[in-house]
């Protein structure tokens, strides 16, 4: 894409980039107090069977994500025109969601500013290795990464650990307001839950909330899982690497059913999200339909979605996603390469 093209893409955008306040108010209207209703009714239902509790949980927990895009989007200052409010709705919607506001907030964005650049990896994303990186680990590095990439940690595991110890614990050398944000919400969340668990017990709590954040957890990372990883996803080396491409060819454009599409607050447009993070949630859908170059990103749909699952490295000579089984060979050789290296040098020294 030349640089006019792009600077045009950018100016078409542009007009999207406005929040709107009546619509920000009323999806907090319609996401927040239904969130909670529903965790009433889940209470209630319990005196008649934990089943119809379960469901009613799974629901809110569909709820949790759109509180948590909510959340995503006053970390880009796109909720709202205004710092403060996007900052004390973001905070509040962290301790729903159990996300610490500024240091996802400072996180994410080094996640923006680097998507697809192979040079650049390691800040707010899904661990990802190229072909070569693998072949080169330590047999300890190559096992973590394979139990990292199981679906089975990632997607049940991985919410656990997201909640409990990654978004509770600050970087060394965080700033005093990211700190004391996390230490907030940490408080918080402390609270709330310590006065949610003497009110109804503790196993209602946990069935309520535990079938909520478990669901709405590996949802949540399913969503940004495939939105990066998916067939003919781009990434390059810092050399080549072009912001408009990775917004464009690096993020996908997730074609959800209407229900899901409203839950997930529209971020099935991810392309349109990463080329401008300032287009808040209710806008996404109308810059897509209104920008031509837009509706050319990779769509995927739920049925082919689910290819994404079997991506575990990247081929970064053929620009494409490999499994574990096609690249046994290239293990093989390197420790053949290993052992007749080995046996040359004992010749030698001999």
């Amino acid at each position: 894409m030349s640089r006019e093209k792009t600077l045009e893409l950018r100016k078409k955008i542009k007009p999207f980039e406005n929040s709107e306040l009546k619509k920000s108010i009323f999806q907090i209207i319609n996401t927040i107090p239904p969130f909670f209703i529903l965790w009433f009714l889940a209470y209630l239902s319990l005196d008649i069977s934990i089943w119809l509790t379960v469901g009613l949980s799974i629901i809110a927990a569909g709820f949790v994500v759109r509180v948590f895009i909510i959340f995503h989007d006053c970390t880009h200052g796109s909720f709202f025109k205004n710092k403060k409010a996007n900052s004390i709705t973001g905070t509040i919607t962290g301790i729903i969601t159990l996300f610490a506001y500024e240091k996802w907030k400072r996180e994410h964005n080094i996640h923006h500013a680097s998507s697809g650049n192979l040079d650049k990896r390691g800040v707010g994303d899904i661990w990802m290795m190229t072909v070569d990186e693998y072949v080169q680990a330590s047999p300890i590095k190559r096992l973590s990464y394979r139990l990292y990439r199981n679906p089975i940690v990632m997607f049940g595991l991985g919410p656990a650990l997201l909640y409990l110890v990654a978004n509770r614990v600050n970087r060394k050398d965080a700033r005093a307001k990211e700190r004391n944000n996390t230490y907030l919400i940490n408080v918080s969340i402390v609270v709330l839950y310590s006065l949610m668990i003497w009110l109804i017990g503790w196993q209602a709590f946990l069935i309520i909330q535990g079938t909520i954040l478990f669901v709405a957890g590996s949802f949540g990372i399913w969503l940004f899982y495939v939105q990066h990883q998916f067939e003919d996803s781009y990434f390059e080396d810092e050399s080549e690497w072009d912001y408009v491409k990775a917004a464009v060819d690096g993020s996908s454009y997730y074609k959800l059913p209407l229900v899901l599409q409203w839950l997930t607050g529209n971020i099935g447009f991810h392309h349109v999200h990463h080329l401008s993070p300032r287009v808040p949630n209710y806008n996404l859908e109308r810059a897509h339909e209104s920008t031509p170059p837009l509706q050319q990103a990779t769509t995927i749909n739920l049925r082919t979605s689910l290819k994404s699952i079997h991506f575990r490295l990247f081929d970064d000579k053929n620009k494409s996603f490999v499994t574990f089984k096609e690249i046994k060979h290239l293990l093989k050789n390197s420790k053949d390469a290993v052992k007749l290296n080995a046996k040359s040098t004992s010749l030698e020294g001999k």
